[in-house]
């Protein structure tokens, strides 16, 4: 459970206002001291992430956001980073003082949770002190953290409303099958992380493994000799980005090409807005704003994909000199509309719900959001035979 990526987890977030018991909840749900517990009001400041599994849904991840109703200078600073959590979450629980019942801040939430298709629950806490189940027909589940009431049913009722909300979803493996042979390119170059393979690398073999294919993992430059000792030619071919042009000169037209970073926007349910998007590269102007996104942080290299390979390869493409923005982690802009193009990594980092709202939002702007194997590959020219295997 431990070892299973923040991305792949459902994520349940905390929200209400300061002092509803938001913290005591999450520790309680948990059964650990995950957040800081005072009467202080605002002792949350930064949402607190805690992972856990929660049966018979499996591995979770609980948010507990700041107090929704801080008006203070910094609160508001705060607040604004509990309604962006709403982007990354599957299942909201509303926190709600039993004693004080509803309040405008808290009806503001629930039309937020409605705007945005979030399933929803009402935790009415403090029920050692006020018995509520219900305020202006709002129903819910009465909760004491203090007592321990109901924390078992809570999570019963947790596990039912998330049912349904992670369909099954395949990287590779509905595109392949026992005993094909699927060849990783990986590179290992200055980028490459020290003495380990990344997430969506890892993924993709775990992947075709379940589904009992044979995995040949090999470099750019071993692919030849690679290709030469197989007996039988295989099924798929998966590269890096970066070295889409190197490899797809080598691979016949008859073996399906496509990237890592491909297969993950197809996973993240973005993939066909982001090929429809991939055009617009061919429009871009002098002073043209690119917004380059990366879904973790990471220590840049001297020749790094988003900040470096990607700009090259616009302006080899385009002949013009676009203006560059560059984002990482969870700062993505609140404003897209400066931007003519948004170019965002596979998203292994993020869960599905967060990629499809950052893609939403970059819709309802008017900007079109692609992405980097997909860009990479169209500006390559073999964008419409790398996404060929499931289109």
């Amino acid at each position: 459970m431990n070892i299973t990526p923040r991305g792949e987890r459902l994520h349940i977030g905390i929200f209400g206002k300061r002092n509803a018991g938001k913290s005591s909840l999450l520790n309680a749900i948990t059964g650990q001291n995950a957040a800081v517990v005072s009467s202080v009001k605002g002792t949350t400041t930064d949402p607190v992430y805690k992972a856990m599994e929660l049966l018979p849904i499996g591995p979770v991840v609980f948010i507990d956001t700041a107090g929704i109703d801080d008006d203070s200078e910094i609160g508001s600073l705060r607040v604004e980073k509990s309604k962006k959590i709403l982007r990354k979450t599957d299942v909201a629980l509303l926190v709600i003082d039993a004693v004080e019942g509803l309040d405008d801040s808290d009806r503001e939430l629930i039309n937020a949770f409605e705007d945005m298709s979030v399933k929803y629950l009402i935790v009415y806490n403090k029920s050692d002190l006020a018995k509520v189940a219900e305020y202006e027909g709002l129903s819910g589940i009465s909760v004491s953290c203090v007592t321990g009431a109901n924390i078992r049913e809570l999570r019963e009722k947790i596990a039912k409303i998330s049912q349904g909300q992670e369909s099954e979803r395949r990287l590779v493996s509905d595109l392949i099958q026992a005993g094909d042979i699927v060849v990783l390119v990986i590179p290992i170059d200055s980028s490459a992380p020290k003495g380990r393979l990344i997430l969506p690398q890892q993924q993709v073999i775990r992947d075709a493994l379940d589904v009992g294919a044979i995995c040949v993992v090999a470099q750019p430059q071993e692919l030849a000799d690679t290709f030469a000792k197989l007996t039988n030619p295989p099924k798929l071919v998966i590269t890096d980005s970066q070295v889409f042009a190197e490899v797809s000169r080598q691979i016949p037209e008859n073996i399906g090409l496509t990237s890592f970073s491909i297969l993950m926007a197809r996973y993240k349910g973005v993939l066909d807005s982001a090929i429809q998007c991939a055009k617009i590269i061919d429009t871009i102007k002098n002073g043209d704003k690119i917004l380059i996104s990366e879904g973790c942080t990471h220590h840049r290299q001297c020749d790094d994909i988003g900040t470096v390979k990607i700009p090259r390869w616009i302006e080899q493409h385009t002949g013009a000199k676009p203006a560059y923005t560059f984002s990482s982690g969870s700062d993505f802009p609140s404003d897209l509309s400066v931007f003519k193009l948004i170019i965002h990594c596979g998203g292994c980092m993020q869960n599905r719900r967060e990629m499809q709202s950052r893609q939403s939002i970059a819709k309802t702007e008017n900007v079109p959001m692609t992405n980097f194997g997909i860009a990479i590959s169209h500006m390559q020219g073999i964008l419409k035979r790398c996404v060929a295997p499931f289109c």
